[in-house]
């Protein structure tokens, strides 16, 4: 069965509106995805019936309980986490991650060292910075390859040492769309005794995230780029969820993933998430009667939806290699990245393109993405920063289409 974005399309509100009389193609999905019906439907009916808070005895509390736990179950599933228990919750991947390194970063000294990367979103650089600051540990900083917007693996190694207690990388770049080689990082760290904090917000909602084959000991995620809500996600190996001392309220708990978790949680959030991993799923589903658990559907569904984004971004390179004034950062075929690309138009600003764009209701990003390291080395920083176009399985090649037609006017053929 071939997949069919426009069944895909239908579920989705947000995609089949008009806005001054015209449609709308959304190429923002890098800086936060469209969301379903059914996961606003989810959060709608908790909220409207369950509203409550943990511990109590009556059937709203009962009901968020239970609530809590099966979060806990679809975040498991979706990581290929050991537990449920290895799972916890906060307001977005970036506060998870200054949260975390607080704790992770407790018993450095003068003299440990940090490694993070350029190609990073800096909320996995500036916490750790930070925290090193803090502690009078020493930050180096891993080159990019400016041909192919990946790292400089060698420069990483140059950079390892036994005095290195935490690698700190991102799966994917947010900017370029350049799929990192993690686990050669986790392999090299872990044979000198450093932890591996890795960033997956831009890879989880292209590829399905398997923690126990990566032997990571944290990683991230943000359930808003992948169909959900605003909710961070962390994943924290076995060995760590319980050794480690988070920053926390006394009388909180102190045992397993609500010790992590400060303050009262996000669950119409939860809620959401819970329906956005039901989604990620239910394309498997649509294909046969087979009875797969939850982790095989999802395994099923990525398989196509990442063969049909690769699709897309052969499509998208093909015609942008008819341009003779447009660069393109990053790997110029659809091998080893995500469908989001970042360009510069000769002699025009990103930001122009972007408003132009945006005139027509052709959603876009510029600047710079909080990949400042990434922006500094290619001297974009000062200089508008990229135009970044990002797809979903949910785009199509006629909106494909349609952003080249609008960029036309900017572009010089070969």
């Amino acid at each position: 069965m071939t997949f069919d974005p426009m069944t895909i399309r239908s579920l989705f509100p947000a995609l089949n509106q008009r806005i001054n009389n015209r449609p709308v193609c959304l190429f923002d999905g890098p800086g936060g995805s469209q969301v379903p019906q059914s996961v606003l439907n989810a959060m709608s009916h908790y909220l409207g019936h369950f509203n409550s808070n943990l511990g109590g005895v009556f059937f709203s509390s009962i009901e968020t309980s239970t609530l809590m736990a099966t979060a806990r179950h679809a975040a498991q599933t979706l990581v290929n986490a050991p537990s449920i228990n290895n799972m916890i919750f906060g307001a977005n991947m970036t506060t998870l991650t200054f949260q975390l390194s607080r704790a992770i970063s407790r018993d450095w000294q003068k003299g440990d060292e940090v490694i993070v990367t350029a190609l990073d979103h800096y909320s996995n650089v500036s916490s750790w910075q930070q925290a090193a600051e803090d502690k009078g540990a020493t930050v180096h900083q891993v080159r990019i390859n400016q041909t192919t917007c990946d790292l400089d693996y060698e420069h990483f190694n140059a950079l390892l040492t036994p005095r290195t207690k935490l690698v700190a990388v991102t799966y994917a770049s947010n900017v370029t769309g350049s799929l990192i080689d993690v686990q050669r990082i986790i392999t090299a760290a872990h044979a000198v005794g450093a932890k591996v904090y890795v960033d997956a917000v831009h890879y989880a909602p292209h590829r399905l995230i398997d923690v126990q084959a990566l032997d990571c000991d944290f990683l991230v995620c943000s359930a808003y780029k992948f169909f959900g809500p605003h909710l961070g996600i962390a994943y924290i190996a076995p060995q760590w969820i319980q050794s480690l001392r988070p920053y926390k309220v006394e009388p909180a708990p102190n045992n397993g993933p609500a010790r992590f978790e400060t303050g009262t949680q996000n669950f119409e959030s939860l809620a959401g998430f819970i329906a956005a991993v039901d989604y990620l799923a239910a394309y498997s589903r649509t294909l046969d009667t087979q009875a797969l658990s939850l982790r095989q559907h999802l395994s099923r569904s990525f398989d196509a939806y990442q063969t049909y984004e690769q699709t897309l971004s052969h499509y998208f390179i093909n015609k942008l290699h008819r341009y003779n004034n447009v660069q393109l950062f990053g790997l110029p075929h659809e091998q080893h990245r995500t469908p989001t690309f970042a360009i510069r138009i000769n002699g025009i600003q990103p930001a122009d393109v972007a408003i132009a764009l945006g005139k027509q209701n052709i959603c876009v990003w510029h600047g710079h993405f909080y990949a400042q390291g990434l922006c500094e080395q290619l001297n974009l920083i000062d200089n508008g920063g990229v135009i970044r176009i990002g797809c979903m399985h949910y785009n199509t090649f006629n909106e494909i289409d349609t952003l080249f037609e609008a960029l036309n006017c900017y572009l010089t053929l070969k």
